[in-house]
């Protein structure tokens, strides 16, 4: 009897073993890097070839897996012939959705989201590209609850602005807003690498402190090396106690841009107001590019302390004094 329990435990502990070993193989993708491939099926290619073609170009870590899950979902038959674009960063389950349900290229738009967009602006452009209302969006961003490492600092009050990385998307005819959602962040994911993310903790601070600040610096100037050297400022002015007086703060609360703020501007009540309140601002104010991001990791530290952009060349006019920077903007605002 003793054996008889004893192989009964061990064919339990086998079962589950399997049941979780099954479901990794299908549920996982082999990388998290999104490296999109176009990859064909001819008509009449056998499931076995399929497989062994995804497994060769390094789409999927299993043949045999993918024919399993095809046969177990009955789905062998339903393959669609045509030339569909998949990424190791798609499980197995993704991928069969894809090329059983008529996703292929001809079903694709593109989508292209701006550095420095916010939330809602995004929202708003889904909704003219037909693909998401924007409703259901702002809905979507601020009640996301998906368990991504790099969400862990976020306030649970705070909604996904920041995160939804500024890129070039190939968005599917029937996606709907987590589709969308779920590639940006995934692309996010991707792109703060792990050395950055290691920055990040070196230094003291988290990833949404430093998209608050990214999110700052994309709003501010356009060069790579003109947002470093804000970088440097901002961090200086808030080590030092100093309000970080950005006109893009100011810019967010109003919800314009101006060449020059009122007085009156500068004392709006809002804890997003920089010129009132030191430090950072509660959350980001628009959603950065790498290059922000990356400037806001890694600021170069100048003699300057202010700076201003010239209206007609865009150019960034940096001053080491105060007296200074008053005579800039009386020469160029």
């Amino acid at each position: 009897m003793k054996k008889i329990y004893l192989i009964l435990v061990l064919l339990v502990i086998l079962g589950v073993f399997g049941i979780f070993y099954y479901s990794h193989q299908v549920n996982y993708p082999i990388s998290k890097k999104s490296n999109q491939l176009e990859f064909t099926i001819e008509i009449g290619q056998s499931p076995k070839k399929i497989a062994d073609s995804l497994e060769n170009s390094e789409i999927i870590r299993s043949a045999f897996w993918f024919r399993y899950y095809l046969k177990k979902e009955k789905l062998s038959n339903k393959i669609i012939a045509g030339t569909f674009l998949l990424s190791p960063d798609m499980s197995i389950k993704e991928i069969t959705k894809k090329i059983t349900s008529l996703e292929t290229l001809s079903n694709e738009s593109q989508i292209t989201i701006i550095e420095g967009w916010g939330a809602k602006q995004i929202g708003d452009y889904l909704e003219i590209e037909t693909l998401c209302k924007s409703d259901d969006w702002w809905n979507l961003i601020s009640n996301y609850s998906q368990n991504f490492d790099f969400l862990k600092s976020k306030p649970f009050s705070a909604n996904l602005e920041g995160y939804l990385f500024p890129d070039t998307y190939r968005i599917y005819e029937n996606a709907d807003c987590e589709d969308i959602l779920s590639k940006m962040l995934n692309n996010f994911d991707q792109k703060l690498d792990e050395k950055m993310r290691k920055d990040i903790q070196a230094q003291g601070k988290t990833i949404f402190e430093v998209l608050i600040m990214a999110s700052l610096i994309e709003k501010e100037v356009r060069s790579v090396e003109d947002m470093k050297i804000v970088s440097g400022i901002f961090w200086d002015r808030i080590k030092y106690g100093q309000a970080l007086e950005s006109c893009a703060s100011l810019a967010y609360i109003l919800g314009e841009n101006k060449t020059v703020y009122s007085q009156e501007d500068t004392q709006i009540n809002s804890p997003y107001n920089t010129y009132r309140n030191k430090g950072l601002p509660p959350g980001p104010i628009a959603n950065p590019g790498l290059n922000a991001i990356q400037a806001a990791i890694y600021p170069q530290y100048t003699e300057y302390n202010y700076f201003l952009t010239d209206p007609e060349t865009g150019q960034t006019i940096w001053s080491k004094t105060f007296e200074e920077h008053k005579q800039n903007k009386w020469k160029y605002l």
